[in-house]
């Protein structure tokens, strides 16, 4: 026997844990074992932290049993990523250390390879608190697995961290999964999931699917039809959401094929067990211009939008943005660098880039909250003003509501803010939760009054900044049809994301690297001429190590290893030296791949 195999199978069984009368986790069963990786999906509110504490002693459950491993060989990573902020990086490395009681030497010397590996070795001095997303992230995951544990945890530890950082953070996991450590790692990320040798799909506490990634499309009762937007749909869908120029219907068996990947099939598996009825029993209906099936609660996923109007589309607007040769400087350092870009009336514009692209400085600039040091900026006919900004919505990161005031209470002070005669009432899904407080919602539903606050005054130009992260595919699905139906009212939508499936929601996109744009155009225009090397191998975890030790700019597709900008002939060898199997052929890039390479 191998000494992973020889090691303690982690995991829970039968286990329910409850908070006030309800059932936070269900009757959870989910083995972790050694040297493999093990994903957790679900929106907030699911029920991921809750199985991750659990797993390292934080919590306790009211029934079922938890097979912990020794805390002295159990590492943690939180949402809030476990830095000291008022530490620097050597000194968050020196305290985890003694804590766990590590002798120098021994700390010394993994504190040094692991933040070598993590890209961390040249700031050993800067402040946690100085740290960007990713990095902070990447620091975490060091501290967490610097005793060398048999079981680590990671709760949500991508989530808001961009695609570069999150090529980085996989290889520090799959690395730690190769060397005989179990893993459990819960995200947002499906495109992520598809990598685990095991998923487990959760939906407010209970199981939704359980098993092997790939097969997750096999439980679906019902297939997905796809069609083009505008076009006419099937007569009778459970549910549609929008994906891209695309629209997705759930239909009875046969009607449409299998879903294609785990975003669909996990969409679909989520509507099937919220009870709504048998695909195709239930009569279609339209409520608010949105399809609907009756027992279906219309905030799932929602129905795609109508067409837009030809006045919408065709009638010649003056842009509502327009940026030239933007520059916005702090003291010598260049956050925005020479950037130009027109967001117009019924157009959905990407900024896309790594943590420290330059993103929300520039979303910033454009609202007018910062001045540019140079270059010009026009928003809605005019220079950024305080009128312009009483005709734009603005989704901020931190989605900008008071958590100490209720739902309704939020609505009011914006629809003062606006000067309109009355406060809105609450959208549908939050109608029941209008006297609660902000901070008490989960983070899905805090998401849904941003919106809703954004849009109570109607506005012209719509800027989102990173406005689906943290939240489950079903809502996901929903919020960016509120986007589309947005656009197709003739409203100009600017968005930042770090979830790289969204882009293809975007009509444009504009890509930043270190405040300078590195790309622009269509997904089409942005991909064109750049190609990939993707790795065919039983082992997606030793060729994705190999060739990231080789100092390639290595990637994982699910649990394709692609290579980009490189030569197949040259990864085959690179694999052929490491002693892994593997295929190696020519593929067009994907845009994580592109955003990669921009970031060298």
């Amino acid at each position: 026997m191998t000494a992973v195999a020889a090691r303690a199978a982690w995991g829970v069984e039968a286990v329910t844990v409850r908070r006030g009368g309800r059932a936070v986790l269900d009757g959870i069963t989910l083995p972790v074992p050694a040297g493999r990786i093990t994903a957790v999906v679900g929106g907030d509110g699911a029920g991921k932290t809750t199985l991750a504490r659990l797993l390292v002693g934080r919590e306790v459950p009211d029934a079922g049993e938890v097979r912990r491993a020794d805390p002295r060989r159990t590492g943690f990573l939180p949402a809030t990523s476990g830095v000291w902020g008022d530490l620097s990086v050597a000194e968050n490395v020196d305290l985890v250390a003694r804590a766990y009681g590590l002798d120098a030497g021994t700390a010394r010397d993994r504190g040094d390879r692991l933040l070598a590996a993590a890209g961390l070795a040249d700031v050993p001095h800067r402040l946690g608190r100085e740290l960007s997303g990713g990095m902070r992230q990447k620091l975490g995951f060091c501290l967490a697995v610097l005793p060398d544990p048999e079981l680590v945890v990671l709760d949500e530890p991508s989530t808001g961290v961009d695609p570069v950082s999150r090529v980085d953070l996989w290889r520090l996991l799959s690395a730690a999964a190769a060397g005989g450590t179990a893993v459990l790692v819960t995200t947002t990320y499906l495109d992520e999931a598809e990598r685990a040798a095991e998923v487990l799909v959760l939906d407010a506490g209970a199981e939704v699917y359980r098993g092997d990634p790939a097969e997750a499309a096999a439980r679906v009762r019902g297939s997905i039809a796809v069609r083009a937007v505008g076009d006419p749909g099937p007569a009778r869908p459970l549910a549609e959401w929008r994906r891209g120029s695309t629209v997705h219907a759930l239909v009875a068996p046969g009607e449409g094929a299998p879903p294609a990947d785990l975003e669909d099939a996990v969409i679909a598996l989520t509507l099937e067990r919220r009870g709504a009825p048998p695909v195709g029993a239930a009569p279609a209906a339209r409520r608010g211009g949105r399809r609907v099936v009756e027992g279906v609660p219309a905030d799932y996923p929602v129905g795609a939008s109508a067409t837009p109007s030809a006045t919408a589309r065709s009638a010649p607007r003056a842009p509502a943005v327009e940026a030239a040769h933007v520059v916005t400087a702090f003291g010598g350092f260049r956050a925005v660098d020479d950037v130009s870009l027109t967001v117009r009336p019924g157009q959905v514009l990407g900024l896309l880039g790594a943590n420290g692209a330059g993103k929300t400085t520039l979303i910033r600039t454009l609202l007018g909250l910062l001045a540019p040091t140079s270059g010009t900026v026009r928003v809605l006919g005019g220079p950024p003003s305080r009128d312009a900004r009483r005709r734009i919505g603005y989704v901020p990161q931190g989605l900008g509501l008071a958590a100490d005031l209720t739902v309704a209470e939020n609505l009011a002070f914006v629809a003062a803010a606006y000067g309109l005669d009355a406060a809105p009432e609450p959208p549908a899904d939050l109608a029941a939760e209008r006297d609660r407080l902000v901070g008490s919602l989960g983070l899905g539903l805090q998401r849904r009054l941003a919106f809703a606050s954004a849009l109570s005054h109607a506005p012209e130009l719509l800027v989102l900044d990173e406005p689906t992260s943290g939240v489950d595919p079903l809502a996901r699905a929903a919020l960016w049809d509120t986007v589309h139906e947005q656009a197709e009212a003739g409203v100009a939508v600017l968005v930042t994301t770090h979830y790289m499936q969204e882009a293809e929601q975007c009509d444009a996109l504009v890509l930043l690297s270190r405040g300078r744009r590195v790309a622009a155009g269509t997904l089409a225009d942005v991909l064109d001429g750049t190609t990939a090397v993707e790795v065919a191998t039983p082992d997606w975890q030793a060729a994705f190590g190999a060739l990231g030790a080789a100092g390639l700019p290595v990637t994982v597709a699910g649990r394709a290893v692609r290579v980009a900008g490189a030569d197949a002939g040259d990864v085959a060898r690179v694999l052929a030296a490491a002693g892994v199997p593997g295929d190696a052929r020519a593929v067009p890039a994907r845009l994580e791949e592109v955003l990669t390479l921009g970031a060298r």
